[in-house]
Order: structure tokens, then C-alpha cells, then sequence
């Protein structure tokens, strides 16, 4: 029989008015986590309290506290959090997710993504996809098919330690996508009733505000290299949705700050190359036909 255990690690800081949900809707799914490790990274809320009565009643939900930093880290705060609770666990899992606490997912959220994963092998990392409320009504946020969601990453393990893991610094969540499809993974996201999640924080803006959040992610897609002229049109995208103008205007003052002031970028050229090529193509032709072609040339390269 396909072995489905998986890992769920959750890295998480004051979630005390959003864990609930997330706690029972994970319960509540028709295939369980063989175990959930949820780190606690110097929280000052009742987040351990509540976790302390989910932990009395399951027995495959574990808490680990790490040593606060004094703040909230986004970025490479929530990847250092996520390492220090998979470093500490011993057992091996064929399948593993990287899961944020402020998200109500569908009860056969983890089931569907195992039935697609058991379908095509060459899907190294999925999820499903955000939608956040607004007005009483969910919204899509709107996140593209070619990459699995940062705020629950599901993961086949063997494709996990193939690119390396993540990179613990802003963007992590795209630049694992990119090496996956740069090493023949698929790396894809669905928008359908069994995985359409809603996201209970508004993407970005965990961190003092959504224009900090959109700075700081105009300042990830400098590090990690994307192309100006792709970035100048995803900003202008973004700038489409709440805040409305503004919030591409802040991606672009981080984007063009870093330029500015040199800030390094990621430290692996081919895969900075790769990542240009791919937008490149993606503005010429779309991003589904340039990921299509992508996954094609490289299906060769495919170990499994």
C-alpha cells in the first residue's frame, strides 16, 4: 500500500486568534498528519495555552518552544523556526509540510493533495490556494498555478532534500519552486472546492504593515534575481488588488532600494539564470505555456 504519513512543521509567533481554526480544521481532515510539530517561537500571547489543550486530547500533535528573539521574523525568522522543530524530529516521513497557523483548510485538503501527488510522481511540491475575506466574501489572492502556496507547503520529501531545502532568506517560497522545475520537479497549485483555503491574515502583512510586507517582498524577488522588466509588470499586477496602486508602488521601492544599494542576491547563478529565462518567457508567451515548455525540457533530468 502508498505510504501517506506526513510531517506537518509550523512554525508560529502570537497566533493565540488565529490557531484555533487552524488546529481544529487540520483535526478535522480525512487523512490526519502522522505527526505535527508546532514550534513556538517566543510567543507572549495564550498561543501556548491553547496549544496545551490540543496537545492533552492528540497525542500526534507536539509542541516545541524556541528561545525568543524579542520580535516577529518573517522570512528567514519563520525558516530558522521551521528547521528548529524538523531538526528535532527523528523519524523519516515520506511526505512533509511546512504549514502557518493562520489558515481554516477544507477537511480532504491533505487527502487530494496525496491523490494528485500519488497520480503524478514528477509533482515534487503542490498546495492549494489562498483566499482571503473580504466584505463577508472570499477573495482569491490570487497566487499563480506554477508555485506551492508559502503558507502550507506539501511536500514529497525526496524532492525536499534534492533542491537543498529551504533557503533561509526572504523569497524561500519561490525560490524552492524554481529549483524544483530547474531539477524536472513540477511544482503547481489548484484552485478547487477540496483546496481552496481561507488565509485569516492578509498575505504580507504580518509584520508591522501590508506596505512593510510588499516592501519586503519587492526586496526578495531583488534577492533572488528576478528579471526588472518582469518584476516592473508584477508590481503593476499587484497594484490591482488592496492597496490599491500603493501596494505595487511598495514593492517596487524595495525592488529599487536594494538595487540601489547593492544588495547581494542569491548565491547560485545558474539557478538566477534559469529564473530569468523562465519570466522572460513567461512575458513573451505566459506563464502556463512557459512552465508547460519548462517541464518539458526538462523531464529528462527527472531522478525521482
Amino acid at each position: 500500500m502508498t505510504d501517506r504519513r506526513y510531517l506537518i512543521i509550523s512554525p508560529g509567533r502570537n497566533e493565540g486568534a488565529y490557531m484555533r481554526r487552524t488546529l481544529d480544521s487540520v483535526i478535522a481532515q480525512t487523512v490526519r498528519p502522522a505527526l505535527w510539530v508546532i514550534v513556538d517561537d517566543g510567543s507572549t500571547d495564550n498561543s501556548l495555552e491553547i496549544l496545551a489543550e490540543y496537545t492533552a486530547q492528540h497525542d500526534w500533535i507536539r509542541v516545541i518552544e524556541k528561545p525568543d528573539r524579542g520580535h516577529r521574523a518573517v522570512g528567514p525568522g519563520v525558516i530558522e523556526a521551521f528547521y528548529y522543530g524538523l531538526d528535532r524530529v527523528a523519524e523519516e516521513f515520506p511526505y512533509l509540510t511546512k504549514l502557518d497557523l493562520d489558515l481554516d483548510l477544507p477537511p480532504r485538503y491533505f487527502e487530494t493533495l496525496l491523490e494528485r501527488m500519488e497520480a503524478d510522481p514528477r509533482i515534487g511540491t503542490c498546495s492549494g490556494k489562498p483566499y482571503i475575506r473580504r466584505g463577508g466574501q472570499l477573495v482569491s489572492e490570487r497566487r499563480g498555478d506554477e508555485m506551492s502556496a508559502g503558507m502550507t507547503k506539501f511536500y514529497r520529501k525526496s524532492c525536499f532534500d534534492q533542491i537543498g531545502g529551504f533557503v533561509r532568506e526572504v523569497m524561500w517560497d519561490a525560490i524552492d519552486c524554481h529549483k524544483a522545475r530547474q531539477l524536472g520537479w513540477k511544482a503547481v497549485s489548484w484552485d478547487h472546492p477540496d483546496l481552496n483555503f481561507e488565509h485569516l491574515r492578509p498575505m504580507g502583512s504580518s509584520q508591522t504593515s501590508i506596505y512593510t510586507g510588499r516592501r519586503r517582498h519587492g526586496f526578495g524577488q531583488y534577492f533572488m534575481g528576478t528579471d526588472p522588466l518582469y518584476f516592473f509588470a508584477t508590481a503593476v499586477f499587484r497594484s490591482l488588488e488592496p492597496p490599491y496602486v500603493l501596494g505595487g508602488l511598495a514593492m517596487l521601492q524595495g525592488y529599487i532600494g536594494a538595487w540601489w544599494k547593492g544588495t547581494r542576491q542569491l548565491d547560485d547563478p545558474e539557478l538566477i539564470a534559469f529564473i530569468r529565462a523562465y519570466q522572460r518567457r513567461s512575458l513573451l508567451k505566459g506563464r502556463s505555456q512557459a512552465v508547460a515548455e519548462i517541464e518539458a525540457d526538462r523531464a529528462a533530468l527527472f531522478s525521482g
